[in-house]
């Protein structure tokens, strides 16, 4: 697999085209097919002349991924994928068929995930290992193949599954350029969201390149001792520093920043802390989105915040003119709602692998 030409790497699929004589028009077709229709790679070749059709699949990668199994929900439109990767780690994303029709998917862009917060059961996992690019965009492919069947396809793309995506940047940056080629995906930026637990230069980084790309930050508490409670990485970046950032990111994008607030029973959910949010957020362009709590096996202390209660939470915040939300956690039966996604069998294949490196 390592010596195959990834298909979404434009450039060299492109230097293969010319080196095997394809007709341009024959890979557009292969690209439009793949990339935009989910087709199948079967289908996606049959668009080329059966004597370089095998020759071409010979030299590319079309699936870094292989669909291990999939669960779907018995109470929403959820379908949560798990996915094993070349080394045997599992890693899943989730379909989300809201009322609405917007379908979207959560993707992952690590196996686990350093952030270690509190609330999850992907940073309890002890591990993290980033992602290619290759392997984030496949989820993506495959998603739009199992959806081709019910005439849908994906149309809001967020980076909420396993791991940091800004632990990975690099590769997220030839996702996100991938994904706005228009001979690839030519998917629209502003219905992507890159989801952080706040890491404040990648942010800006990401916001310079990537201007028209939707931010959301795990942020969940504004006082400092809350916030390091149940997010670590709070110690090394404090509230202060991520308002600031908020600032820049506000400058340079002209849109509104999401601000994600678990609420927890006891620990971030009083209305003080309400009114201390609606404060910080003053004078800032951002939209914040309650999320009830989904209980984890690793966290049992924890505990959500009730339906009037957050509701209250709420008020607080739109009497002071925050524009606000509640999320509604889909696929919780199939443990595919936020902060559930975990794969503990990884923590045997990340021993096995050092042993055979030892």
């Amino acid at each position: 697999m390592t010596n195959l030409i990834p298909i979404h790497d434009a450039h060299r699929i492109d230097q293969l085209r010319g080196e095997l004589r394809i007709e341009p028009g024959l890979l557009r077709r292969l690209r439009i097919a793949f990339f935009k229709k989910g087709a199948t790679a079967d289908d996606a070749l049959a668009q080329l002349p059966e004597g370089v059709r095998e020759r071409f699949a010979e030299r590319v990668a079309f699936h870094p991924l292989r669909l291990d199994h999939r669960a779907d929900s018995q109470q929403d439109g959820a379908s949560k994928l798990i996915f094993k990767t070349d080394a045997d780690y599992l890693i899943e994303s989730v379909i989300l068929r809201p009322g609405t029709g917007r379908t979207a998917l959560c993707v992952s862009s690590q196996v686990g995930c350093a952030a270690a917060c509190d609330f999850c059961a992907t940073g309890k996992m002890g591990m993290a290992h980033s992602l290619p690019a290759a392997a984030i965009l496949d989820q993506l492919v495959q998603a739009n193949q199992l959806l081709a069947a019910e005439d849908r396809r994906v149309r809001n793309l967020v980076f909420m599954g396993m791991g940091e995506p800004l632990h990975n940047e690099e590769n997220i940056y030839e996702v996100l350029a991938a994904l706005a080629n228009p001979q690839l995906f030519h998917h629209s930026m502003n219905r992507v969201l890159v989801s952080t637990v706040g890491i404040p230069d990648a942010m800006i980084r990401l916001a310079r390149r990537f201007p028209q790309v939707n931010i959301a930050l795990s942020l969940h508490a504004v006082r400092q001792q809350a916030r390091e409670q149940i997010v670590p990485l709070a110690r090394k970046h404090p509230v202060d520093q991520l308002r600031a950032t908020i600032q820049q990111l506000n400058t340079l994008q002209g849109r509104p920043v999401m601000l994600e607030h678990l609420m927890l029973a006891g620990v971030n959910d009083s209305l003080d802390e309400a009114r201390e949010l609606a404060a910080w957020c003053e004078g800032l362009l951002v939209h914040v989105n309650l999320i009830p709590y989904n209980p984890i096996a690793g966290a049992p202390h924890l505990i959500g915040t009730p339906p009037a209660e957050r509701k209250a939470f709420a008020q607080v915040l739109k009497d002071a003119g925050v524009t606000t939300t509640t999320r509604y956690s889909m696929g919780q039966d199939i443990e595919a709602a936020c902060g559930q996604l975990v794969q503990q069998g990884n923590r045997e294949v990340a021993k096995r692998a050092a042993a055979a490196r030892a």
